[in-house]
């Protein structure tokens, strides 16, 4: 999918997806049962409205004319019975239809949030946040709403149709015609007027992902738009974004307003001919028209019209659907390259041996960010890298990682490739710690034992003493059970950062990367770091990446990155020595 962003409409498809659609039965068919009993309600609430018209044909025709007070009074308990009959229909039909609706969507929003948890970096690289939340929000709901209240109603109204065709030529073939001449040409104008309307449905819900999208990205920016004094010009584009969403829906309302008009002068011109013919052929000795068929067959046009009607609005609810589906399943289609191989091995108490084989690597086609890139790093080694934003420092580490895989070559661990190891044994040997560190909603304890869930409160403080984040954890109202707000709020760069780092000291893996950990470190923190991690890369693998020459000069080899490779590598005085790229970042 092509990168896009709060301005730049996603493209939807407008037309109905026989595909998608078909690929919804999956998750129906184990509501077998539940289906039957609906398809059965539904049968007896179409019977049951066509039964009405027939009795009260008959108490015109028949019973009062004859004052049969007593036929009256049991065709009326008739009606009542026949009444509360479609009434408990339609509950039971309601309830197992919105159960098994809410079902159904339950495991799509399921299946689509597994995907995203097993989803490879570039997928998110490509949506903006936003976007993706709508995708699992109100796509979703729109199909929850569909699934709860149309599927099977299409297929009922379908059957309304041909029963109530047959009764009326039982009754009429005459004015069965007349109500067909009068019925088609409306739903032939209905139809215009809701594919118009489906498209405008399809532009605005691009329009409504824009807005969310900005939404989610002003809220995740908060901080940096009021340093920026942005909150003016934020609220403009805003306003902006919003006012297409606005336009875009009157045009709907304004066209789904003509809709009454449409249908009201149909009807009233199809009721004026009935009466018509039948006061002609009544005029011309007609015996079998009389005031009670006039009747049945004004209510019957009326239950022809309204199937009608309602499944035209099913038919734009299954465009916007298959839209909706579209993106859903994109997203759980979204090819993932990071995943287990078949008899991939589980990495336990590794060494630490790295190696970067030949390795190129691009984000994008014809772009290569590494080329013919060669590392090889012992047991213990401690490696920083140092060079210009860009230049693939990051890029190395999550190769290792497998946040994405090479191109070309390998990386390896104790000898073994990357990708022939199990993820999860790879990311448990194999520890990030990431420049912002991201704290969750919860506890200071819940989020050091984040990443070791069986771990108990002695060793998660353990693990902050060792960091010296107890320091200032002691200090907060509740101390380890201080609940922290999104994203850490409350607590300041550097505490955020120790109570990663307590985290991952717990996690205790044979690989630790530090991808500019100390950046957002104030000196007296970051002095405090250092003493405590000689102790916590002892006899580990670890890789640095720093813009902080401080946290890097006793590193057993320092590697310049540059030009899709190491420009440079060497120790601290070796380099400075050398006075080349890296003696420039020191003077």
């Amino acid at each position: 999918m092509a990168r896009n962003t709060y301005f730049e409409d996603e493209q939807i498809t407008k037309k109905i997806d026989i595909k998608q659609l078909g690929r919804t039965w999956k998750y129906i068919v184990p509501h077998k049962k539940t289906l039957i009993l609906v398809a059965v309600m539904l049968l007896i609430m179409s019977v049951t409205s066509l039964l009405p018209p027939i009795i009260l044909k008959d108490i015109i025709n028949d019973v009062a004319p004859t004052k049969d007070y007593g036929k009256l009074a049991a065709m009326i308990s008739a009606m009542t019975f026949i009444a509360l009959l479609e009434i408990v229909s339609t509950w039971i039909q309601s309830v197992a239809m919105g159960k098994m609706g809410h079902s159904v969507i339950s495991k799509i929003r399921e299946d689509i949030f597994y995907r995203l948890q097993q989803l490879p970096f570039d997928y998110f690289d490509n949506r903006p946040d936003g976007k993706i939340v709508v995708r699992v929000t109100e796509y979703i709901n729109g199909l929850a709403n569909f699934f709860s209240n149309f599927v099977m109603m299409f297929f009922i109204y379908i059957v309304k149709l041909l029963v109530v065709t047959i009764f009326m030529l039982y009754y009429s073939p005459m004015l069965t015609l007349v109500v067909f001449l009068t019925v088609l040409p409306m739903m032939f104008f209905v139809l215009l007027l809701r594919k118009t309307i489906r498209r405008l449905f399809s532009k605005l819900r691009a329009k409504n992902s824009n807005r969310a999208a900005f939404l989610v990205e002003s809220i995740m920016g908060e901080n940096v738009i009021k340093n920026y004094n942005r909150p003016e010009i934020n609220e403009d584009i805003y306003s902006d974004v919003h006012r297409k969403c606005v336009n875009q829906w009157w045009q709907i309302v304004i066209r789904n307003e003509l809709n009454g008009p449409i249908v009201e002068t149909f009807w009233n011109l199809g009721t004026l001919v009935i009466y018509g013919i039948s006061l002609a052929m009544i005029l011309n000795g007609d015996s079998t028209i009389n005031a009670g068929l006039v009747i049945l067959f004004t209510q019957y046009m009326g239950n022809f019209q309204g199937p009608l009607q309602e499944i035209t609005n099913i038919i734009q609810n299954l465009s916007e659907v298959s839209s909706n589906l579209e993106q859903v399943f994109d997203t759980i289609d979204y090819p993932s390259v990071i995943e287990n191989r078949e008899n991939a091995v589980v990495l336990e108490h590794a060494k630490g041996k790295v190696d970067f084989n030949d390795v190129t690597f691009a984000y994008e086609d014809d772009n290569n960010i590494l080329e013919h890139f060669n590392l090889h790093v012992k047991p213990g080694e401690t490696i920083a890298l140092v060079g210009p934003t860009g230049a693939g420092k990051t890029t190395i580490i999550n190769m290792l990682t497998r946040f994405y895989d090479v191109n070309a070559g390998t990386v390896m661990i104790d000898d073994i490739d990357v990708r022939d190891c199990t993820i999860h044994s790879l990311r448990k040997e194999v520890g990030v710690l990431m420049q912002d560190p991201f704290l969750f909603k919860g506890t200071i304890m819940e989020n050091i034992r984040y990443g070791k869930p069986d771990a108990s409160d002695e060793e998660c403080i353990a693990a902050a003493k060792e960091i010296f984040a107890d320091r200032f954890i002691m200090r907060l109202e509740g101390g380890y059970q201080h609940v922290l707000e999104e994203r850490g709020g409350g607590l300041s760069a550097g505490e955020k950062q120790l109570v990663s780092f307590a985290r991952i000291i717990l996690k205790n893996p044979s690989v630790i990367i530090l991808d500019e950990a100390t950046s957002a470190i104030d000196t007296e923190t970051e002095a405090l770091i250092q003493q405590a991690l000689e102790h916590i890369i002892k006899d580990k693998t670890a890789f640095l990446v720093a813009h902080r020459l401080s946290t890097i000069r006793d590193a057993d080899r320092i590697l310049y990155i540059s030009d899709k490779g190491i420009a440079e590598q060497g120790t601290h005085e070796e380099l400075m020595a050398k006075k080349g790229l890296y003696y420039a970042l020191n003077v």
